[in-house]
């Protein structure tokens, strides 16, 4: 890939919204693809389209809804409408949409609304790759065509400094398990319903108290749970790998970041819905050896996470672009 893959990235569009991205907070990974797809010195860009393989529609969903979206309107028309225009310049002034309905095309955000937005143009939705945070195969999603990306929080645009570095190995771990988080959605109110506030030892908290901080409290716990809220991508999965905190994924129709290559069963345990009232009895049966197996699996895992400036190979930008391009080896113009 490294050798041959290439990327076109049009240039057209309004910078505000097309060529920018937010760069840290919760919303992280769109700003910093962008801005190394666009900025970085990597060896896949092209400016030439023809030599091209793909071609990047770099808007950000995440920038539509902070300039487009009339706060608590609910009315994600202005979105779609944005994409459309969008995508009816590009075809107008190019030819490369046309000859594949935009099957060698990409968009990639990391905002809840993106694949809403992604419905203002039917092939973009239906044909289109879409790289996405909120990857609901239940919702159109489809793990063929689209791509997986993981939603990491910077905070001030940097992980947090107690997870930065890998931990000791033999870091103590006095706790079973650890979640605080809003109540968003029905698989955080059944994790509620039966553990908040209810084990000493797998803690569950709706709001975590003033004495303590998050990063601290994952590295002083054996599993970290990572259930969805109101949509499926939880930031908490790449800090349990950063905190080397096995993550338990709880979870409806979510597909794994890139789970063409990595096999997330390696690093993390996943548990069915229906399955949280025995939680702590699931936990507690995993064996010590297949514990730390699990943990030495995300250490091996930790670098495809990392967002580098610049990037590194086989870090998160390189991952990204390596799900593209395996999509892309399927297509036949």
């Amino acid at each position: 890939m490294e050798r041959r893959f290439k990327v076109y990235v049009y240039e057209d569009g309004d910078f505000i919204i097309v060529h920018n991205g937010p760069c840290k907070n919760i919303y992280a990974s769109e700003g910093r693809f962008i801005s190394e797809m666009e900025h970085g010195n990597n060896i896949f860009r092209t400016r030439d389209p023809h030599s091209a393989h793909v071609y990047f529609m770099p808007f950000s969903v995440t920038w539509m809804v902070k300039f487009l979206y009339v706060p608590l309107s609910y009315n994600l028309a202005p979105l779609k409408q944005f994409v459309s225009d969008y995508v009816r310049l590009i075809s107008t002034k190019y030819p490369f949409w046309n000859r594949s309905h935009g099957a060698d095309h990409f968009m990639l955000s990391c905002h809840d609304w993106a694949p809403v937005a992604s419905k203002g143009n039917d092939f973009l939705y239906n044909t289109s790759i879409r790289v996405l945070c909120n990857a609901n195969s239940s919702e159109g999603f489809n793990p063929q065509k689209d791509v997986s990306l993981p939603e990491i929080y910077l905070y001030n645009g940097a992980v947090s400094p107690k997870l930065q570095s890998p931990p000791p190995a033999n870091i103590s771990r006095p706790y079973l398990g650890f979640f605080a988080g809003g109540l968003h959605g029905h698989i955080r109110k059944t994790l509620f319903d039966h553990w908040k506030g209810n084990d000493s030892d797998l803690r569950v908290y709706e709001y975590l108290p003033k004495d303590m901080d998050y990063p601290s409290e994952m590295l002083r716990s054996k599993y970290c749970l990572c259930p969805s809220g109101y949509e499926v991508a939880s930031p908490r999965v790449v800090e349990a790998i950063y905190a080397e905190c096995v993550p338990v994924m709880l979870s409806d129709h979510y597909v794994f970041p890139f789970s063409d290559v990595l096999n997330w069963e390696a690093f993390s345990v996943q548990v069915n819905i229906s399955d949280i009232p025995r939680l702590k009895e699931m936990l507690l049966a995993v064996p010590e050896d297949k514990y730390m197996k699990l943990k030495e699996g995300l250490r091996a895992v930790r670098k495809h996470f990392e967002l580098n400036r610049p990037a590194l190979r086989f870090d998160m930008f390189h991952m990204i672009l390596h799900s593209i391009w395996l999509r892309r080896l399927n297509l036949r113009l």
